[in-house]
């Protein structure tokens, strides 16, 4: 059974380790430790530090060690706990000989330093030093540095990585993980200029604790056990010297460690591998090197036998390079070119799929679309779909943001299915005051047109917001000025949005709303591309689907008897027709509409006859056109909607015809109005003598 499997108070043991090491830790600095037990830990912080070490000089990347911080945490709190319990055993033994605290600090104070605590303190604070000043200090800037850089370039690798994405070249799996890998970088450099911060305190602790038990050691000495000055001070300096020692080497060794982790850019090899690549691996840069020493070991005065001796060294490890370098070039397969694999051929893996809205930016529009910098246009935009879903019933698919370096620095474009459908430019450090018909007075400043309405508007410079308020303009800021652009886009171009996957996932949210409906429907009278169709054509005219309940039971009745489009179009729209005047005229029960002369509506059905619009002569076309924008003209100017009604048979045709010269005239059958509406004609479209 692994240790995984055993379990203790309903955890499993791994679960706990940690956490029973850091109470064990706590525990060291209260409860008394045989000099046995100090003995053992002070030899497995030794083992711990060379383990982390090791570590660390194996770690391809920085992230490979994530955890270092937290291990720099539970090794400084290591060593200042056997601090105090060495402090303890010092101040309460040391009277009684050098073994007093162990064979370990002994071992430290008499061999290392040759028991002349002298030296050890000389020892000591040189390892102070070192750790505290060069190293620590060194790392902890390293990590500072890193940290900042890496949060400054967290939005440009997460757009790189949404491009990837976009581009086909990574799925959404590995797109997540790459993400979480940036976020990761951020967090662990991020810790370690913390984390450095624990080294440093270390390094002053361990000095005062060295004065602490050096003078508490001598005091006691003296006024408790009756030595003299130079026995107190020799037994108590040593064991102060050798606990010293014992505990900084391998806070140094730790040290380093950190160190090598935050100094490390990431690779795909170990540090000793790039170590010996990247510094022998030009064997001219030893020659030379040789060839120095070589001199300098010739020079009278000089140790001729230390120079030499290295010089040939380096140059014999030199002259081994060259002659491997020259094996491996030689000893390449050249006659088995024809043996290595063909390139891989094109599959449709290979194209990456087209985005369905797209939405590119120059980099200094960026931040206007980056959440991490505070960037508004996403948030406006997501706020945008789903008004416009809780309106028309169709749900916008996402749209893909990427920067584009081709753009200039303060232009955006949108594209539809991969064409450009809109593009503009913003002026920096403006916003846009849009005039929306009732203002006082005028602005100053470079003229501009508002993207969703069409409405002229002029930039003016930021902080100039109140006064054109006052005004009774409406200021719009860059981000809403993008998001209004991508708004226009995705109303202007719904019908293309609605595509087979939509009208799947429409279908699927009925099923689960209304079992049993859809049976009626598709597949067993329509197809589903015959359902997509009639979506469209509603949605083309600004008809909401929201109600899908009405509709699909409208095609349920009706698409058993008859499977033509338009027909099932214009009787949905009679089935929806109090939604659809309600929309039009804001719920008024009165109606002014635009009519249709009985001359018009006689030429068109003559003309047309069975094969519909195609058979329309053109001057009868331009006179329709010319008939429609003068009745249209006269409706507008009496303020009421530019709505026009005309007979279910013509209706479908009529809109069609219209849509493109006239797309904010709706054309309304009959058949739509509900029965408690009054209709009044306040326009008529008739055709001029001669057309």
């Amino acid at each position: 059974m692994n240790a995984q499997g055993v379990m203790v108070m309903g955890m499993p043991v791994g679960r706990l380790a940690v956490p029973l090491l850091v109470l064990l830790i706590l525990a060291m600095m209260v409860l008394p430790l045989p000099t046995f037990m100090l003995d053992v830990l002070f030899t497995l912080n030794i083992a711990l530090a060379m383990i982390v070490m090791l570590v660390s000089l194996n770690a391809r990347r920085p992230l490979d060690f994530s955890v270092f911080p937290t291990v720099l945490l539970l090794t400084t709190l290591l060593r200042l706990s056997l601090n105090v319990a060495s402090t303890r055993i010092i101040l309460m033994q040391g009277h009684t000989g050098p073994d007093a605290a162990g064979k370990v600090i002994e071992s430290f104070g008499n061999f290392l330093v040759g028991g002349n605590y002298v030296v050890g303190f000389v020892v000591f604070l040189i390892l102070v030093i070192i750790n505290f000043i060069v190293i620590t200090k060194g790392a902890g800037r390293i990590a500072e540095v890193a940290a900042r850089f890496t949060l400054d370039s967290m939005p440009g690798k997460q757009l790189a990585v949404d491009a990837d994405l976009n581009a086909g070249f990574i799925n959404e799996s590995e797109a997540r993980t790459r993400r979480h890998e940036i976020g990761r970088e951020a967090d662990f450099y991020g810790a370690m200029d913390g984390a450095s911060k624990f080294v440093r305190g270390d390094a002053i602790a361990a000095i005062i604790i060295l004065l602490v038990n050096l003078v508490g050691g001598v005091l006691i000495g003296l006024f408790q056990h009756n030595l003299g000055l130079t026995e107190a001070l020799g037994r108590y300096a040593l064991l102060t010297v050798g606990d010293g020692l014992v505990t900084q080497i391998p806070a140094l060794i730790i040290s380093t460690a950190a160190g090598i982790v935050v100094s490390r850019a990431s690779s795909e090899q170990d540090l000793s591998q790039e170590f010996s690549t990247q510094i022998f691996g030009r064997p001219q840069t030893l020659f030379v090197a040789a060839a120095v020493l070589g001199a300098l070991g010739v020079i009278p005065g000089t140790p001729h036998l230390a120079f030499l001796t290295i010089a040939v060294v380096i140059g014999g490890l030199g002259f081994w390079l060259m002659q491997r370098q020259r094996t491996v070039a030689n000893a390449a397969p050249l006659g088995f070119i024809e043996d290595e694999p063909a390139p891989a051929d094109v599959t449709w893996d290979d194209i990456p799929p087209v985005d369905v809205l797209a939405l590119e930016v120059g980099y200094r529009l960026i931040p206007l679309v980056d959440r991490n910098q505070g960037g508004a246009a996403l948030t406006r935009i997501t706020e945008a779909r789903r008004s416009f879903a809780t309106d028309m019933g169709l749900v916008v698919p996402l749209i893909r943001v990427r920067d584009n370096l081709e753009l200039k620095p303060n232009s955006y474009r949108i594209t539809l299915k991969g064409v450009e459908v809109a593009h503009g430019e913003l002026l920096t450090g403006h916003v846009l005051a849009v005039n929306m018909g009732d203002v006082l007075g005028r602005l100053d400043g470079t003229s501009g047109v508002e993207p969703l309405t069409g409405m002229a508007g002029v930039w003016i410079e930021e902080g100039r917001e109140e006064e054109a308020e006052l005004r009774g303009f409406v200021v719009m800021t860059a981000a809403e000025l993008i998001a209004r652009q991508v708004e226009a886009v995705f109303r202007q171009h719904a019908p293309e949005l609605l595509g087979r996957t939509e009208v799947q996932q429409l279908l699927d949210s009925l099923t689960r709303n209304h079992p049993g409906l859809l049976e009626d429907v598709t597949p067993r009278h329509l197809p589903l591309t015959s359902v997509q169709a009639v979506l469209q054509n509603l949605i083309a005219e600004n008809v909401s689907i929201r109600d899908t309940r009405t509709l699909f039971e409208t095609l349920a009745a009706r698409a058993p008897k008859n499977q033509v489009i338009d027909d099932l179009v214009e009787s949905v729209r009679a089935a929806l027709g109090r939604n659809i005047v309600d929309r039009l005229f804001e719920g008024s029960s009165l109606l002014h509409v635009i009519g249709l002369s009985a001359a018009v509506e006689t030429r068109l059905i003559n003309e047309m006859g069975d094969e519909g619009e195609a058979l329309l002569s053109p001057s009868t076309l331009d006179a329709l056109n010319d008939a429609a924008e003068q009745a249209l003209a006269e409706q507008e100017n009496e303020g009421y909607p530019a709505v026009l009604l005309t007979s279910p048979g013509l209706r479908a045709v009529l809109s069609r015809l219209l849509r493109r010269n006239l797309p904010r005239l709706s054309v309304i059958a009959y058949a739509e109005v509900p029965a408690d509406k009054i209709v009044q004609v306040s326009a008529e479209m008739t055709f001029e003598e001669g057309a």
